[in-house]
């Protein structure tokens, strides 16, 4: 399947399913206020700056050396940008027509999430139907493939089933959702009790962003047909115990309150309403040997606070460039020492050396040190973004439920 197919069909499924009757209501006004906003400001930029000629237009172009051309068509801009994850804003050249354009240096493939700036206005790409889902800043997607293809690409391999749940919390107080990978073969009329992975999205996604950006259920198909990872059951719950951390946007984080309070609520939400819930319909373990809990950015603090804090539940933690984790760390972590070591089978904390994050991540190395923890420390090239996580989740999911 074509990317232009698979990128329609991954909207649709992703719209699709988010009925407002169904699943919060508030998360789904707000995606889509996100979503119509952003592409408004397109859809204007456009009617007011544009050619309307109308010839054949490609926005993204692939080069053989894995360099990218991208294209962006406003004849009355002063300035347009490009927005690459990975990379800082790039200011655009403009031809005679109007038409802005970039070539990049050779990119690792992977998927990638970019966005213009056009005299300041962001704007999607109207030519690019692929939409990376975020309830803050969404943005066009494409995927630079690997040869042989990546982890993280679909292949000819068996595959496993998503399956999207809804419910009312009453510790968030509000209606929410989460999603649920069976592995391929999966039966729940057979007595197999599978392992469960608990995977925590960031700061801005939803309970989607594991799989509808990270490619999670890719990536498992994957390495579970290539008998790199165990079979398990991955749960992708929504990573807010308070909606106001999204409500207030990025200076959510400097309240304090509200930071310690999405996290304690969430956590309760994971073990009170999440994991009964998950316990109930699906066939799997409830050891705590066979359970697992990851995360990335924010969902790394809530994997570290929640796993860390609960041994006789997780035997199993990753987590991936950690934000928002409150400091000092005896107070966020009271009860961790060299005991935990006879608890947990392990600790694997990551981050990418040139993410902001790496000093605070230093931090809890050496803390976790004093502490005669057993933990295994990974920093990785890389910065805040999907291509480093993705990896480590490959790495994590490689190491776990293994005798």
């Amino acid at each position: 399947m074509n990317q232009f197919l698979c990128g329609k069909l991954r909207e649709y499924t992703f719209l699709k399913s988010r009925k407002p009757e169904a699943v919060g209501i508030t998360l789904f006004r707000m995606f889509r206020a996100r979503v119509r906003t952003a592409a408004w400001l397109s859809f204007m930029t456009m009617v007011s700056v544009a050619s309307f000629t109308q010839e054949s237009f490609t926005s993204v172009q692939i080069r053989p050396d894995r360099s990218v051309t991208f294209s962006f068509r406003a004849v009355g801009a002063k300035q347009v940008m490009l927005s690459l994850e990975g990379s800082g804003p790039a200011v655009m050249s403009r031809n005679s027509e109007g038409v802005w354009s970039i070539t990049t240096e050779p990119l690792v493939p992977d998927y990638y999430g970019y966005s213009f700036l056009v005299d300041q206005v962001p704007a999607l790409d109207p030519e690019n139907t692929v939409i990376k889902p975020n309830l803050i800043n969404p943005e066009n997607e494409f995927l630079l493939p690997a040869n042989p293809p990546a982890a993280w690409e679909v292949s000819e391999v068996p595959h496993g089933i998503l399956h999207h749940h809804f419910y009312k919390s009453s510790v968030a107080g509000d209606q929410r959702d989460y999603f649920v990978y069976t592995p391929p073969n999966y039966d729940p009329r057979e007595k197999t009790k599978y392992p469960v992975l608990y995977l925590l999205h960031g700061y801005s996604d939803d309970a989607s962003g594991w799989w509808a950006v990270g490619r999670a259920n890719v990536i498992l198909d994957n390495l579970i047909a290539q008998r790199k990872a165990k079979p398990m059951i991955v749960v992708m719950p929504l990573g807010y115990g308070d909606m106001k951390m999204i409500e207030h946007k990025w200076g959510a984080w400097a309240d304090t309150g509200l930071r310690d309070r999405n996290f304690a609520k969430f956590r309760e939400a994971l073990l009170t309403e999440v994991i009964p819930q998950v316990e109930k319909s699906y066939s799997v373990s409830r050891k705590a040997e066979d359970r697992a809990i990851a995360g990335l950015s924010m969902g790394g603090s809530e994997t570290l606070l929640t796993g860390l804090s609960n041994p006789d539940k997780f035997e199993w933690i990753g987590a991936f460039s950690s934000g928002g984790l409150p400091e000092p760390f005896d107070k966020s972590f009271p009860a961790v020492d060299a005991n935990l070591n006879k608890q947990v089978k392990r600790i694997w904390i990551s981050c990418g050396t040139e993410d902001r994050l790496i000093e605070p991540n230093r931090r809890l190395f050496s803390w976790l040190k004093s502490k005669n923890v057993n933990f295994t420390p990974v920093e990785t090239p890389g910065d805040h973004t999907w291509m480093v996580w993705r990896r480590n989740l490959i790495d994590f999911a490689s190491l776990i439920f293994q005798k």
